[in-house]
Order: structure tokens, then C-alpha cells, then sequence
């Protein structure tokens, strides 16, 4: 079994009566999402009878199942023999750059922010392209990318009140998180700009465009940069660009 606090996890949590928590530790870092991650494809390649869904997170999974076909202790049992032999963790996802224009409607709260923490509006673009960021997870909404890796002088807790709408692809900071909104919704985030890429589209082939484990840098551009990117994507490009 990997590292995941063994004496008190795996832990076992119902969740009404087709639904199973399953938490791996009570603290987040890569290891133990990658260990999520790793039993989420575990899962999906030999799903224990009745396994219908599975949601991974942070530092657990959701397990969707059939009640008829199985019950919680028969898929606690099977889950716990398929953390125990999980092969070794290797790192999940891709390397994709995000292109942000810092500027235009979504840069809701750039100047705030910087005057804030004393920075002037360059320092805070600066320390934002500087991260090396993490999709933990996809929720929220279809597509939303939870980010880690921001650096720590831009922490910035929630506003105490969400704005009604905040623009599909805002570039936005909450607590320790960073994120990059894949469609338009209230939120109490803080939005310092915006990307042309559609993170969630029905109608693509693959509708989201991150998942758990990819890395991603952002890349600043400007206003032309990012109107020839739109206008590539009405098109049918994604406008990713992968590193790896």
C-alpha cells in the first residue's frame, strides 16, 4: 500500500444508499492525490461487481454503485484489497500551457489585489505566470479545474460574498487555489483575467478540456494574441498547447 497514513486510512463513509467516501488522508499534497488518481484507474479497469461511478477528489473518491449488485462492505472489502496492491505511483496528466490576458472583463479584481498585498499590478502577473500548477481535481461545475501551486504571497481568502456572474474563462485565486472558470457563474473567487480556451464544450469530442494530474503553466498574451485564439477555436482548435 502507498503512503497514505496507514493506520487510520483507508476510511470508509457512507453516503446514502449507492454512494461510498472513500478518504485516503486528511491532508493534501500530490502523493496523496496521485495515489487517488491511481486507484480511480484501478477502479475503472476492473470495477468490483456493482461499481457504477467514480468521482476522485483531493484526497478521496466518491464510489457510485448499484445497491442491488453489492452493498458498502463487500465494496469497502474490494477497494481495500485494490489499494493494497496498487503498483507503484507514477505521475499522472500532461504538460499543457494556458494563455491569460490580464486585462479585458474578467480582470475583476487585479488591482485590488495587488494593492492589498502592497504589489503593484506587474508583481502579482509576475508571481501568477511563475506558478507550477496542479489539476487536483475537476468539480464545481462542468470542467472547473481546482488548481494547486499558487504561490504563497497571493493566498487570498474568498470574498464574504460571491458575485452573481463571473465571465466563462476568468482566471481567478481563492484561498490557496487558483482556477480558470469553465463556464459563466457566481463566485466568491478573486479574477485577475481571462483565457480565450473553452475548458467545457458538449460538443467537442472531449468535452473537458483538463483532467486530474495535468500540470499547467499559464502564458500571459494580450489583447490581439488573445482575439486570434478565439477566433482559432470558433473554428474547431482547442487553443491548447501541451508541453508534454
Amino acid at each position: 500500500m502507498p503512503d497514505i497514513q496507514p493506520e487510520a486510512f483507508p476510511r470508509f463513509a457512507a453516503c446514502g444508499d449507492r454512494a461510498l467516501a472513500v478518504e485516503l488522508s486528511d491532508r493534501v499534497d500530490e502523493t496523496v492525490n496521485e495515489t487517488v488518481l491511481a486507484l480511480a484507474r484501478a477502479l475503472e479497469d476492473g470495477p468490483p461487481d456493482g461499481l457504477d461511478e467514480i468521482v476522485p477528489t483531493y484526497r478521496s473518491l466518491l464510489v457510485f454503485y448499484d445497491p442491488v449488485r453489492t452493498g458498502h462492505g463487500e465494496l469497502a472489502e474490494a477497494i481495500r484489497a485494490r489499494l493494497d496492491s496498487l503498483p507503484q505511483i507514477e505521475r499522472a496528466g500532461g504538460e499543457l500551457s494556458i494563455p491569460v490576458h490580464y486585462g479585458g472583463e474578467a480582470c475583476l479584481d487585479l488591482e485590488e489585489m495587488a494593492a492589498s498585498k502592497g504589489m503593484d499590478r506587474e508583481e502579482v502577473i509576475a508571481l501568477h505566470l511563475s506558478g507550477d500548477y496542479r489539476v487536483y481535481m475537476i468539480g464545481f461545475a462542468p470542467g472547473f479545474a481546482y488548481l494547486g501551486g499558487l504561490p504563497d504571497a497571493l493566498h487570498t481568502p474568498r470574498k464574504p460574498a460571491p458575485r452573481q456572474r463571473v465571465p466563462e474563462g476568468a482566471v481567478g485565486i481563492g484561498g490557496a487555489q487558483a482556477c480558470v472558470n469553465s463556464v459563466a457563474s457566481p463566485s466568491a473567487w478573486h479574477f485577475i483575467g481571462q483565457t480565450p480556451l473553452k475548458l467545457f464544450d458538449p460538443h467537442r469530442e472531449r468535452p473537458f478540456l483538463l483532467s486530474a494530474g495535468d500540470r499547467v503553466r499559464f502564458r500571459r498574451v494580450g489583447a490581439d494574441e488573445f482575439a486570434d485564439i478565439e477566433e482559432r477555436i470558433a473554428n474547431g482548435d482547442t487553443g491548447l498547447e501541451r508541453d508534454g
